[in-house]
């Protein structure tokens, strides 16, 4: 490949990861869909394209709208609830609200909501501004059609994503002390930061002990929490992280990392508590942060 083309593709790499990521709530698969790209750019002449970031964020979509396709069939066989790959996210990324708000745990699980077409449109209009008249192109649709998509897909998102944005002070404020409250094993510490209506969802893939089905209500969260760390005699640590731009816990047992808690904050208290325990899922993170799997 030229240099060019080269430069063209590095140049616009984190945008197309990040669309990638969007539409499939998988690092892993997000970073095989930029190998495959990167192989259907080397094929493409730059010469003949007139927007070579249209061109890359049409042929991304592409492929990852047929990679979520095929997701679907994993994710139905998937042994307890499915959450997102954590990806772990600079500082900075967590200061700015509206690009924290889009890779939010929370927000992940309600695209998770939407057809992959739906998902597909979501993403590219709300997330990355991207003219009707480009999506269109990238989904092969209409762009009437396109239109009509992006507003069912933004009032079904509307209707389902957190009520109010948060400040990462304030969950920060809010996870130091569900920290202090783990570490002490106190069950009524928990209890004053847990919404009534919290829910819990662990990821262990059938591979990890996690909950099989979302663990509701404040009462039997912080004791499903409490009881687990209770079980064996552990020690049981917390490190804060940013993970899909918001802050977020290392969880590590006995000095080895275990999982990643991930919250969604409203009104001051916890209503939405993500555990992700996949060894498949966590490798990412283990490895930017040079922390050791169990």
């Amino acid at each position: 490949m030229s240099d060019t083309a080269t430069g063209a593709f590095v140049a616009h790499r984190n945008l197309l990861f990040t669309v990638a990521y969007e539409m499939l709530g998988s690092a892993a698969d997000a970073e095989d869909v930029l190998q495959e790209t990167w192989l259907r750019w080397a094929e493409v002449d730059p010469a003949g394209v007139r927007d070579e970031r249209a061109y890359l964020v049409r042929i991304t979509t592409r492929l990852a709208l047929n990679r979520l396709r095929t997701m679907k069939r994993r994710k139905e066989a998937y042994v307890g609830p499915w959450l997102p790959e954590p990806l772990l996210t600079t500082p900075d990324v967590a200061e700015d609200v509206e690009l924290a708000e889009s890779v939010s745990m929370a927000l992940m699980l309600v695209l998770e909501t939407l057809a992959p077409t739906e998902r597909a449109v979501f993403v590219l209009r709300e997330v990355f501004d991207v003219g009707y008249d480009e999506i269109a192109e990238a989904v092969g649709k209409s762009q009437a059609a396109v239109r009509q998509i992006a507003h069912r897909a933004r009032r079904h998102v509307d209707a389902r994503r957190p009520r109010e944005v948060v400040s990462a002070r304030e969950t920060r404020a809010v996870l130091a002390s569900f920290q202090r409250a783990i570490e002490g094993r106190d069950l009524q510490g928990l209890l004053d930061l847990l919404a009534p209506d919290v829910v819990l969802m662990s990821d262990g893939g059938g591979v990890k002990q996690a909950a099989l089905r979302p663990v509701s209500g404040a009462d039997k969260v912080g004791r499903f929490i409490v009881g687990g760390i209770g079980k064996a005699e552990v020690e049981v640590t917390l490190a804060a992280v940013v993970v899909n731009g918001n802050p977020a816990l290392a969880l590590n047992v006995d000095g080895s990392f275990d999982g990643i808690m991930a919250v969604r904050v409203e009104g001051g208290r916890i209503s939405g508590l993500y555990f992700v325990r996949n060894p498949e899922k966590l490798n990412r993170v283990a490895s930017a942060t040079q922390l050791t799997l169990r």
